[in-house]
């Protein structure tokens, strides 16, 4: 199953790349395919699976990994930046792009993929309470500091949370989705689900950039760097030191080293932050960490 996933990703992203190479489909499909992935598919996957969530204490340790590593990506940023002279642009692209990852879109379907549905509920928990909140807040707070806006206030923070339909979908499964819903209803959230993946992996295809200029070649090394490797290591660190159950450490380890956040970069290159070094971080960090999961795969012994 895994190594069909990620056959399927892998063929996709090169048709999407073909595609967008020969002009086969419009300028704007990859908008229209990530904004059906974000308002259909995912939260379908959302109620398919946060429904199973069992709330436990280890649970909550899971959900705080994705903020522990966030705090080690800031403190590091900001100090290799120092040292290595990055612009303020850079810097910025590097606070949004390492410590947020590809959790939702491509990690639901890779870790079903790895470890079997019975994970799933955990990569919910890590994207939602996860990633998805260090966008809505500290993604936010980024762009206003080196994109020119106005500070987020408190209101604005909520409003995008209460208004992000996967949210919504969590809110639902959490407090009146059963965990056992009617088959009609599993058939429909599950053929909706299953759809993700491909759509994801075709709008990757689609936006993949592999270019890269000189002056980005040092920050997207130490990007990838912290990325793939420097955070995924901490979070096996962390998951051991919290004593989490197998599964829900491999599903903890395995996001953490998803690819950057397709939506980070898409929001640094629309407030102008270096926006080549935006591109190349997914460009060049999706097929890579393809090939880093694998590796992750082995080394957290996944079957």
């Amino acid at each position: 199953m895994a190594l069909g996933a990620f056959a399927l990703v892998l063929l996709l992203i090169a048709v999407g790349k073909l595609c967008a190479e020969l002009r086969l489909l419009p300028a704007s499909a990859a908008i229209t395919l990530n904004q059906i992935a974000l308002n259909v598919c995912l939260p379908a996957a959302v109620l398919r699976f946060a429904s199973q969530l069992e709330f436990e204490t280890t649970l909550l340790g899971l959900m705080v990994v994705p903020w522990l590593l966030l705090l080690f990506s800031v403190g590091v940023v900001y100090l290799l930046g120092k040292l290595l002279a990055f612009s303020e642009s850079e810097r910025a692209v590097l606070l949004l792009c390492v410590p947020l990852g590809n959790t939702s879109f491509l990690g639901y379907p890779l870790i079903e993929a790895f470890l079997g549905r019975e994970a799933l509920p955990y990569a919910v928990a890590y994207d939602q309470f996860g990633s998805f909140l260090i966008l809505s807040t500290w993604g936010l707070w980024v762009l206003a500091r080196y994109g020119g806006e106005r500070p987020p206030t408190l209101r604005m923070v909520a409003g995008k949370v209460l208004r992000f339909p996967p949210f919504i979908a969590l809110l639902i499964a959490v407090s009146l989705m059963p965990a056992n819903p009617p088959a009609w209803l599993s058939e429909v959230l599950e053929r909706l689900s299953d759809a993700l993946l491909p759509i994801v992996a075709l709008a990757v295809g689609l936006q993949l950039r592999l270019r890269v200029r000189r002056e980005d070649r040092s920050p997207l090394a130490v990007g990838l760097i912290l990325k793939l490797a420097v955070l995924p290591i901490l979070a096996w660190a962390l998951c051991l030191g919290l004593d989490m159950p197998d599964r829900m450490l491999q599903a903890s380890v395995l996001e953490s080293a998803m690819a950057p956040m397709i939506t980070a970069s898409a929001l640094a290159i629309s407030h102008r932050l270096a926006p080549s070094l935006a591109a190349a971080m997914v460009g060049f960090g999706t097929p890579l960490s393809l090939l880093s999961l694998l590796g992750w795969r082995w080394i957290l012994g996944v079957g």
